[in-house]
């Protein structure tokens, strides 16, 4: 018996700093219509999806050392979830990442140094403002609530939302698949609008900020 009793808090201890590092984003709907709140991670691949009307909010747990991650709110959406204007991922609950125009709260938990990094990206387009903020942990939030939508460029306008340029031309000026790009006109339109945010895949150095591991965080669409 106290062999068991001694296997079993073994196991517990050893789940414990897990435990404890696992982060709780509360996702926000401040918009003053529905969202379908969605959210996906590659390591491991998951995710998930709810439907927040305004003023709701949703309480979601990921691992620690989840990367890859992203959180979005989809719209137009029908009331399954699926057939969305914007961030369409096919499903309710999402299980893979959305279709562009989406704003994106981007995070990967517990890398280099117990650091979580996180950034909002306009890389896959702007459909709602994002506020992306710690709760806990100390360290700074970001946010990007412009009217991108209403002063989008005619090239990149989309129903609902403003796509970013890759998703429109697909060139390497744009995607920057094949090694090193540089800012564009399109990518500086983001960019004026929203300085912390990613404007094109390679604006590293201006556009990801760290907080401690473990830290909660709180994702507020419209804020």
């Amino acid at each position: 018996m106290a062999t068991s009793i001694n296997a079993l808090l073994c196991f517990f201890l050893f789940l414990l700093p897990l435990s404890a590092n696992a982060a709780t984003f509360q996702i926000v709907n401040s918009c003053s219509f529905t969202v379908w709140a969605a959210w996906a991670t590659t390591g491991p691949q998951t995710g998930s999806g709810n439907q927040l009307n305004p003023g709701q909010s949703w309480a979601v747990n990921i691992n620690a050392g989840s990367t890859g991650g992203r959180i979005w709110a989809r719209t137009g959406c029908s009331s399954d979830g699926r057939g969305c204007q914007t961030g369409d991922c096919g499903m309710l609950r999402c299980q893979g990442y959305g279709r562009a125009p989406n704003t994106l709260a981007e995070f990967s938990l517990n890398q280099f140094n117990n650091l979580d990094f996180i950034d909002i990206s306009n890389v896959a387009g702007y459909n709602v403002g994002i506020d992306f903020s710690p709760t806990t942990g100390g360290c700074r939030g970001i946010r990007c609530a412009a009217n991108i939508v209403g002063e989008c460029p005619a090239q990149l306008r989309a129903p609902g939302g403003c796509n970013d340029p890759c998703t429109v031309f697909g060139t390497q000026q744009y995607c920057c698949n094949n090694g090193p790009c540089g800012p564009t006109d399109f990518s500086r339109f983001f960019k004026t609008r929203c300085p912390d945010a990613y404007s094109y895949p390679q604006d590293d150095q201006t556009s990801t900020f760290t907080c401690p591991g473990g830290t909660n965080y709180r994702v507020t669409f419209c804020p």
